[in-house]
């Protein structure tokens, strides 16, 4: 193909659809010609590519189909009411419809923490292997209180943290075992050591000092752990749905997950950060979480419910995420 002939020809209809698309207004004949032009362009485009493949050219017509796709179909801009959706619909929807799940892997976690407590509370033998006397009472006396130093780069630090473990969480849950596993460790983890202060009679600084962060920290961490088990039995119990097309939705709705207990989880970092190690009293500290840790829970319940009942689940809309057969319930 001769280029520079091809070019020559077709010049003024590239340079009216130019001129289309940066008119302000058009009447309903340009609007006609605006569209005709860029199929016309389209064809032009694949033409040199196939044939004379020119990177000059290719960028001219590419750039100028691209703008007048955006005269044609609207130029989507990112708008605050998308966010504001996401925020009160979409999040709340995803936490909402793993709420029983989260109540079950709490309350499993719970006796866990307990059972371990309880265990190094009372066996000489457990309570050695925390460490050495010297270990055990420099960390119970000295190290426990003073790792919360309140500061901004702790709270980002336990942020961080906390957001890993919950993404770790989430992102084992399609194992099924990789949820079970993390969230087993970490509330032996904690019961052993409340475990190991009751031993030397500092259970009650242990629970003055978990108590305001831990309260949403621990939640978020359940959920999360909630949500990556929920993921999981899609695949065991898809129910109507073929099992790639529950796994999809629920891996999206996952995600959507992740989003809002990062939110919590800084929250939380917060408290844990300026909260618990400060000179407060130690019922106000308390206090202050139970206030996050119920903000968090009427935000799932009251918004999450609202949003469920009017059809969404924290998936994307269809446009986004493309449609799916329908299948009988």
């Amino acid at each position: 193909m001769d280029l520079d002939a091809f070019t020559s020809v077709h010049t003024p209809a590239w340079e009216r659809l130019a001129a289309l698309v940066r008119r302000r207004r058009l009447d309903g004949a340009e609007a006609d010609e605006l569209v005709r032009l860029y199929q016309e362009v389209a064809t032009h485009l694949s033409t040199v590519r196939s044939a004379a493949p020119d990177p000059v050219l290719v960028t001219r017509l590419s750039d100028l189909l691209t703008r007048a796709r955006a005269r044609i179909a609207g130029a989507h801009e990112p708008a605050w009411s998308e966010v504001v959706r996401f925020a009160v619909v979409t999040v709340p929807a995803a936490l909402y419809r793993v709420r029983w799940w989260a109540l079950g892997v709490t309350v499993a976690c719970l006796v866990v923490a307990v059972v371990a407590g309880a265990h190094v509370a009372t066996d000489p033998d457990a309570l050695a292997a925390m460490g050495t006397p010297s270990e055990r009472e420099k960390y119970v006396h000295q190290a426990f209180a003073a790792y919360y130093d309140p500061q901004a780069s702790f709270a980002a630090m336990v942020w961080t943290n906390n957001a890993w473990i919950a993404a770790l969480v989430i992102g084992l849950g399609i194992t099924g075992i990789g949820p079970v596993y993390v969230l087993a460790q970490n509330a032996v983890g904690v019961g052993a050591t409340g475990g190991m202060m009751a031993s030397y009679g500092e259970l009650d600084t242990f629970l003055q000092l978990i108590a305001p962060h831990g309260q949403l920290e621990l939640t978020a961490v359940f959920v999360a752990g909630a949500a990556g088990l929920k993921t999981f039995w899609s695949l065991v119990d898809p129910g109507p749905r073929k099992r790639s097309v529950a796994l999809a939705q629920e891996g999206r709705a996952l995600v959507t997950c992740a989003v809002g207990l990062a939110g919590a989880l800084a929250l939380s970092g917060l408290v844990e950060g300026f909260v618990t190690g400060s000179g407060l009293p130690w019922w106000l500290k308390i206090a202050i979480g139970t206030v996050a840790l119920v903000a968090f829970w009427a935000y799932v319940l009251i918004l999450g419910r609202r949003a469920v009942r009017a059809g969404e689940t924290g998936d994307l809309t269809l446009d986004q995420a493309g449609a799916v057969t329908p299948t009988a319930a």
